[in-house]
């Protein structure tokens, strides 16, 4: 099964037994703490994420598995942002290049949940990625694939933390493996001290509300004048507390700047030409054309005014509003 897995492209693969999630209540806790935010299926979903049965009726097993974040650009290398060094540019994640990752783990799941079924007929599996109220991290640390540093992330002593997981849940009885024990992080505190948010109330727990990738992707509507400056030069996602992580030294590599004028420009047609089957898909042109404007209030100067005042006619209420608060923000700089 793990030769399987790694010869269908997963970079580690670990076994847990299927057994109620090690640290459910204190992700009951952080849910009660509110520190979810406006993401109100994760409260919704609660309950369901105590126990893998709420996916798969008598689940025995749980196959973990991590993907390198590089496979998606590998499998279509498309290049659907505007790069470009230099002003009135802003960033974005690792995550969001290449097409999305999601369809990269399904592909392979669903090649594993076929070789596994053709081993032994008769068993029933489920593939999820994202898709399902299960505790990846929980389950991974549990199959051996790695511990949950202070920023919340999955980390694996050989491969860092960008990994997508995904995982198989199966009726199937398999032997799991030595769940990871040690905690690698020691007295490291790069990644807390390095959130320009304090997104970090405590190691190892995140207040989405001040995650700037929550901000970008997970609001919708307009932001607040506070929440506008905390976005700060990150179009889409954010990558800061994983680049600072040491055991990420290997895997770190230059931020891709875009050209934020050009995505305030995009229009609709324009737009799903570029993003369609992107991860940056799920948060339509308005969201992204959003996000550009206030990075151009936060980083830009005089030569984003154009542009800024073209979107004062955009369709969209949350375009014009976002695009007037970055018109104050540049012409009080340039004042």
């Amino acid at each position: 099964l793990k030769a399987q897995a790694t010869a269908l492209g997963f970079c580690l693969v670990g076994i847990a037994q299927a057994t109620e999630a090690d640290h459910f209540d204190d992700y009951q806790a952080w849910l009660d703490a509110g520190n979810h935010g406006a993401m109100a299926y994760l409260a919704e979903q609660g309950d369901a994420r105590r126990h893998p049965e709420s996916i798969l009726a008598d689940v025995r097993s749980v196959i973990v598995v991590g993907m390198d974040d590089t496979i998606p650009r590998a499998d279509d290398p498309v290049q659907h942002w505007p790069t470009r060094d230099g002003p009135n540019t802003g960033k974005v994640a690792r995550f969001t290049l290449g097409r999305d990752y999601h369809q990269a783990i399904w592909r392979r799941l669903d090649r594993l949940k076929d070789w596994l079924i053709s081993e032994r007929p008769g068993v029933r599996c489920r593939g999820v990625a994202d898709t399902a109220p299960l505790l990846e991290r929980d389950f991974a640390r549990r199959a051996g694939l790695g511990w949950v540093g202070k920023n919340t992330m999955l980390i694996n002593k050989h491969r860092g933390s960008y990994i997508m997981l995904g995982a198989v849940l199966t009726d199937a009885e398999l032997t799991p493996d030595e769940p990871h024990k040690a905690d690698h992080c020691g007295t490291c505190t790069a990644c807390l001290t390095a959130c320009p948010t304090d997104a970090f109330p405590a190691p190892g727990v995140l207040d989405a509300r001040k995650c700037i990738s929550y901000l970008n992707i997970e609001v919708k509507g307009p932001h607040t004048a506070e929440q506008q400056g905390m976005i700060g030069d990150w179009l889409y996602g954010c990558d800061i507390c994983q680049d600072v992580c040491p055991w990420n030294r290997k895997s770190v590599t230059e931020t891709t700047t875009v050209d934020a004028r050009e995505l305030l420009a995009l229009t609709n047609a324009q737009y799903k030409d570029r993003f369609r089957k992107t991860v940056v898909d799920r948060i339509h042109r308005r969201g992204l054309a959003r996000n550009a404007a206030i990075v151009l209030g936060n980083v830009g100067d005089a030569d984003a005014l154009p542009a800024l005042r073209a979107a004062l006619n955009d369709d969209d209420d949350d375009v014009r509003s976002a695009a007037a608060w970055a018109i104050d923000q540049v012409e009080g700089r340039f004042a």
